[in-house]
């Protein structure tokens, strides 16, 4: 069987899954005559979709899903590169620096303890209400903890006999990091990835609803809502997952070229 073949078969269920609850969904809510504000029909949320997707900003000041799309995806993606990025710079920093790690690390989950929402209004304050960077910093909290965590055991989650050969061999610890300590670490890291890539997403739309720019998925939702046009809303809604399931099948794609000895599900 093929690797390709492995891959579509494990894709199947969920989408076979998909499908099934979409139509119900359809039906159930055509069948109890369910009204459009409270939960409007996949076919009227496809429909909005396609409305409001490339068209012109409309009477109601709501920006094309598109552009709306794109701007909540730089975003997201901007705070999840310097999030990881920070995650593993700290966690080597950690590992290198025992009582440094040691002391950083409570730190760590205290940030991590914080709730969005009392954050986004915080860097709102300190960046500026229209700064870029203040929605980047949200995201960049909320994916910077489980790299960090993820990363830091991977570091130090070594077997004492690979260090102990390393060092019968006169190995500096800079050496040991690099043979033995990233490599151990690379799935922890990478697990940490698929992890994250959603999260920054779900970061950057909250913190979104606190302030910003319009022309992004958080003020598009509210905007639309607000108005009842509850079939944009959730049109607005499936763009946004449809960016994080982006990022979450880009960070299985890493995780496959970097560890190709992995076997598919399926295979």
């Amino acid at each position: 069987m093929t690797a390709i073949t492995g891959r579509v078969r494990s894709a199947a269920p969920a989408i076979v899954v998909g499908i099934v609850l979409l139509g119900a969904w359809e039906g159930l809510v055509r069948l109890f005559g369910v009204q459009e504000f409270l939960l409007p029909r996949p076919s009227s949320i496809a429909t909005a979709l396609g409305e409001q997707w490339a068209g012109s900003a409309d009477t109601l000041g709501t920006v094309p899903l598109r552009e709306a799309g794109l701007n909540t995806g730089i975003i997201a993606v901007t705070g999840l590169l310097l999030g990881v990025a920070l995650g593993v710079v700290l966690a080597l920093v950690a590992v290198r620096f025992t009582r440094l790690g040691e002391a950083f690390t409570p730190f760590a989950v205290a940030v991590n303890a914080t709730p969005i929402v009392a954050l986004a209004p915080i860097f709102n304050a300190w960046f500026g209400l229209t700064s870029a960077f203040s929605n980047q910093a949200v995201v960049l909290v909320v994916v910077f903890f489980p790299v960090f965590i993820n990363t830091v055991r991977g570091l130090t989650d070594v077997h004492p006999d690979q260090l102990e050969l390393m060092r019968s061999y006169a190995a500096s610890e800079t050496t040991i990091l690099r043979r033995v300590r990233i490599p151990n670490a690379l799935p922890f890291f990478l697990t940490s990835l698929r992890l994250a890539a959603p999260l920054s997403v779900i970061a950057a739309i909250v913190a979104e609803y606190f302030g910003g720019p319009q022309s992004r998925i958080g003020p598009v939702i509210t905007q639309n809502a607000s108005f009842a046009r509850y079939d944009a809303a959730w049109a607005a809604i499936v763009v946004a997952s449809a960016i994080g399931l982006g990022l979450f099948i880009l960070a299985v794609a890493i995780e496959r070229f970097a560890l190709p000895h992995r076997p598919t599900e399926g295979e």
